[in-house]
């Protein structure tokens, strides 16, 4: 067993040490793992950073109801018999109480309004969110950054980190038109890099006034009370006569969401990235057909010392493997610096603009890296197969 081994290491010594006379081919065959593994990871951490992005919005302590039998804000209608019903409630019905001792809640309606963008001019759809003025206090995470908070009934506007840092005229004083009316703008907020950030705040009735939207309410935001607290809530709810009223978890309404566009982003990327690794794996079978065609006299003059097909099968196999794990890391180290914290966008909930950063996580990594490495256990196995089935003494003769 150690003479095999002690072969195996001599001819993979032999097969490493020789690869500059095969630079360029084995530069082509390692520059095209790293292309697929870069677009690969690409893809993914544009999936990573997106899903990042909503799921730090969402909190299992807090609740968002929803009427008409939907699950997005965007075709809810909560009647306002309901909304009367819920604040009038005195029972124990899951949900946190305020100072008064009434149902702390934020009645909200999201409009979507064109902006101008700072870098290129281009019109984005963004999300005005109208709400009461508990409605920053019922998000987990986000603070003030600049300014302060809109004042009930007024015009004026708290606007997201990334809005702010992307679209121009956004600063603490501003007056920027959204729809009809003029709106100032009095502070930035910020929540850690969430799908909030891509929001604009106001008072919920001076953008219903400003829309014409007198009256309506898509979603209600309200504090749970404990762990049992969503349960209770929707057992209360399923007693209100009229249109249903669904209950479900900040938390799980932004997964959803973020399921649905990450499963998108990864449908387009994983078969691109396959179709490449088909590509590549048949370049690095042709890379490792020539080196055994360029190493015909070493092969077979190891193989007539004594050398068994053990070692010149496993010896073409590492050296495949080895130019794929190093062109998997270059393209790792490629998608690192080009991708991660890279800013995207694209459009979220309510057909709004998102953004987002590209987020190149460990799993990533992983999964981009084992691509890279399948491509050259599978493109080395048959020329590593070819070299254990030389005809020995006619390749001697041939080169002699």
């Amino acid at each position: 067993m150690s003479s095999a081994l002690k072969q195996i290491f001599l001819m993979i010594r032999v097969n490493l040490g020789s690869l500059r006379r095969r630079l360029w081919i084995s530069l082509s065959m390692v520059l095209s793992v790293a292309l697929v593994v870069a677009v690969l990871a690409g893809f993914l951490a544009m999936a990573r950073g997106f899903e990042a992005a909503l799921q730090g919005a969402g909190s299992p302590g807090i609740a968002v109801i929803l009427g008409g039998g939907t699950n997005q804000e965007t075709g809810s209608d909560v009647p306002a018999e309901a909304i009367r019903s819920l604040t009038a409630t005195t029972g124990e019905i899951g949900v946190a109480r305020n100072a008064a001792g009434g149902v702390a809640l934020s009645r909200e309606i999201v409009v979507p309004v064109d902006v101008i963008t700072a870098s290129d001019g281009a019109e984005q759809t963004l999300s005005l969110r109208g709400m009461d003025t508990t409605g920053p206090g019922l998000r987990d995470r986000v603070s003030l950054s600049q300014g302060r908070l809109f004042s009930p009934g007024a015009r004026e506007i708290v606007v997201g980190a990334r809005i702010a840092q992307e679209f121009s005229g956004f600063a603490v004083g501003d007056k920027v038109r959204l729809g009809a009316v003029d709106w100032t703008v009095v502070g930035h907020f910020a929540s850690g890099g969430s799908a909030f950030e891509s929001e604009i705040w106001a008072d919920l009735e001076a953008v219903q006034s400003a829309f014409d939207r007198q009256g309506q309410v898509q979603s209600l935001r309200v504090r749970l009370d404990g762990a049992g607290g969503l349960s209770a809530l929707r057992e209360h709810l399923s007693t209100f006569p009229g249109a249903p009223l669904t209950a479900v978890s900040e938390a799980d309404l932004y997964a959803a969401q973020s399921e649905r566009t990450s499963s998108l982003i990864r449908l387009f990327g994983w078969p691109l990235a396959l179709l490449m690794a088909i590509g590549a794996t048949a370049g690095a079978l042709n890379t490792m057909m020539s080196s055994v065609s360029d190493r015909i006299v070493e092969i077979s003059t190891l193989r007539l010392l004594g050398f068994g097909r053990l070692p010149a099968f496993t010896a073409t196999w590492v050296e495949a493997v080895a130019l794929s794990t190093t062109g998997a890391a270059l393209g790792i180290l490629a998608s690192w610096l080009a991708f991660n914290g890279w800013q995207a966008s694209t459009m979220g909930a309510n057909n709004t603009k998102m953004a987002f950063q590209l987020d190149v996580t460990a799993d990533v990594v992983l999964t981009a890296g084992l691509l890279g490495l399948a491509i050259g256990i599978i493109g080395g196995a048959l020329p590593a197969l070819a070299a254990t089935r030389l005809p020995l003494t006619s390749a001697l003769r041939a080169r002699g």
